[in-house]
């Protein structure tokens, strides 16, 4: 992994260096010290070499492996959506931590890979949906929920297309808890994310137009009023520079108490708020 030093911080090559001798040789990071003779087959070595090539090309080590961890749980991991991230576990924290006690109607919009409604399957007890605009998503989506022995129905929706959205309502009637983490990613903001992940993942599902940066949250809060029951709830997953615009957005749109949460990084990331 010293090739490496040229390419990514050292506390990072150290991660990577631990997620890689654990996939490939199933060794945590206590087994390496224990095991620090052992002698690696030459297919085993051909293996590490191939992901180190794959890093100096910045492809993610969640994308090598095809595989990432999200909420306890592993999930099938490709270039066709996004890698979930450690504040999308906390939105999906906060949720249950909310619904636990109850049976609910739940509804992921913008689902991408499906980590957070299948996540949310596998620790509440209700119906459970997911849709997309991505066809290449829901194929993660399904294979993840698969994997993980869930039971989530996925469709494909373009939630800012009218005729489409208006098919949510037929899918489970109405829904308890709508949560989304859609496109938040200013194109401004391009220029400061690393190329890991400008050049792997997903633009589709990253970014929006300086323009209107709210054009999921606006047609996502009008929609989920249709679809919500009362005393339902909308969680969002925000860009930590919108937070305040993003309650008034809410407020506008007749939600109350709205709820603006920071993460583990102090940012604000996290927005809920209910249907009356």
């Amino acid at each position: 992994m010293s090739e490496l030093k040229d390419y990514y911080p050292e506390h990072e090559i150290k991660s990577l260096a631990y997620i890689s001798i654990n996939y490939l040789l199933n060794m945590s990071k206590s087994d390496t010290i224990i095991n620090a003779n052992k002698i690696i087959g030459v297919s085993v070595l051909q293996n590490f070499f191939s992901t180190i090539s794959d890093l100096k090309k910045y492809k993610p080590i969640q994308y090598i492996f095809s595989e990432t961890n999200f909420y306890n749980n592993k999930f099938f991991c490709s270039n066709k959506s996004l890698i979930p991230r450690c504040e999308t576990e906390e939105l999906v924290d906060w949720i249950i931590n909310d619904n636990k006690y109850t049976v609910k109607k739940y509804l992921d919009i913008c689902t991408g890979g499906g980590c957070i409604i299948i996540s949310l399957c596998k620790n509440l007890k209700g119906t459970f949906n997911g849709v997309d605009i991505s066809l290449d998503a829901l194929s993660i989506a399904k294979k993840n929920n698969y994997r993980n022995k869930t039971n989530v129905i996925f469709n494909t929706i373009d939630i800012l297309d009218y005729n489409a959205r208006s098919l949510l309502s037929n899918f489970s009637n109405k829904y308890d808890v709508i949560v989304s983490n859609p496109p938040y990613v200013l194109n401004s903001e391009k220029k400061q994310m690393n190329k890991n992940v400008l050049q792997w993942e997903p633009h589709l599902a990253l970014f929006v137009d300086d323009d209107d940066p709210f054009i999921f949250y606006k047609t996502i809060a009008n929609t989920a009023k249709k679809i919500l029951n009362y005393n339902g709830t909308l969680y969002f997953e925000i860009n930590e520079r919108f937070g305040n615009e993003i309650i008034l957005l809410l407020e506008k749109e007749g939600y109350v108490n709205i709820e603006l949460k920071k993460d583990i990084n102090d940012k604000d990331r996290m927005i809920k708020a209910t249907w009356k």
